[in-house]
């Protein structure tokens, strides 16, 4: 018994964090090294603030958190969407005020997911929901890809050749797949080149998210269609999952073709 008593006293205890910060910050410690032990013990951020004059809510993942360039970048993104709100609020509110009209709280409500995380890429997805004291809300998308190879943040169309490449290998599945969502929800689609939304939806103009079935390559691919693009309001948004084909390898620019595959067909 006496011998693990001693045992036990003699065992140290694990160093907490901000331990581990400051022996990282110590002169001769590597470059970088306190943000590096702070990136890695980062957790998922999230803010929340509610009041009379706005609601607002921004939020990403532990993967992003830890990528200390990315974070900074997501911080002052939270921060500049925040200021805008304000502003915008405050505004109105003092329009509504001086014509004698009541006001509604105007919000942002933002919510960064991981779409995948491969040895190279992190790849994030955003839904935005804003309302601005109109007769309802609405609903956004947002995208970005973090390239750890350059340490720089993307968004998925950069790594095409150009926008028109994109739509020429995307543009026939993206129509195809939106006639199959909108079957889906016992819409029909009015093509008549006369009809408001009787026109495709251009895939370059569109949100584009890119995932992995294997967390190696990339080779999914999605497009987040917001209202009013392709139908009226009451139909909400579309989220398309199109092939990642032959067409859209071709259309990547040469330094990114080897981190993407085309999706295999079951």
């Amino acid at each position: 018994m006496g011998a693990l008593l001693v045992a036990g006293c003699s065992e140290k205890a694990a160093p907490t964090p901000a331990e581990k910060e400051a022996a990282a910050s110590v002169p001769g410690a590597p470059p970088n090294g306190a943000a590096d032990v702070a990136a890695k013990e980062a957790t998922a951020s999230k803010v929340e603030e509610k009041t009379d004059l706005i609601e607002f809510a921004y939020s990403y993942p532990v993967e992003a958190a830890r990528i200390p360039g990315l974070a900074a970048w997501l911080d002052n993104d939270r921060a500049v969407q925040r200021a805008a709100l304000v502003a915008a609020a405050e505004r109105d509110r003092a329009a509504a005020a001086k014509e004698g009209f009541p006001y509604h709280a105007h919000s942002h409500l933002q919510n960064w997911q991981r779409v995948t995380d491969t040895p190279r890429f992190l790849s994030l997805s955003a839904e935005i929901g804003t309302y601005m004291g109109g007769a309802h809300g609405m609903q956004s998308f947002d995208t970005l890809v973090w390239d750890r190879n350059k340490a720089t943040r993307l968004k998925p169309l950069d790594m095409f050749t150009s926008g028109a490449a994109f739509d020429k290998a995307a543009n026939d599945d993206l129509c195809a797949g939106v006639e199959r969502a909108k079957t889906a929800r016992g819409v029909e689609w009015n093509r008549d080149t006369d009809s408001v939304f009787g026109k495709c939806p251009v895939a370059s103009a569109q949100t584009i998210w890119l995932g992995s079935s294997d967390g190696k390559k990339l080779d999914r691919l999605t497009i987040g269609i917001g209202p009013y693009e392709v139908g009226p309001y009451v139909e909400g948004s579309y989220r398309i999952d199109l092939p990642m084909s032959a067409a859209l390898i071709h259309a990547l620019k040469p330094e990114y073709r080897g981190d993407f595959r085309p999706a295999t067909r079951g």
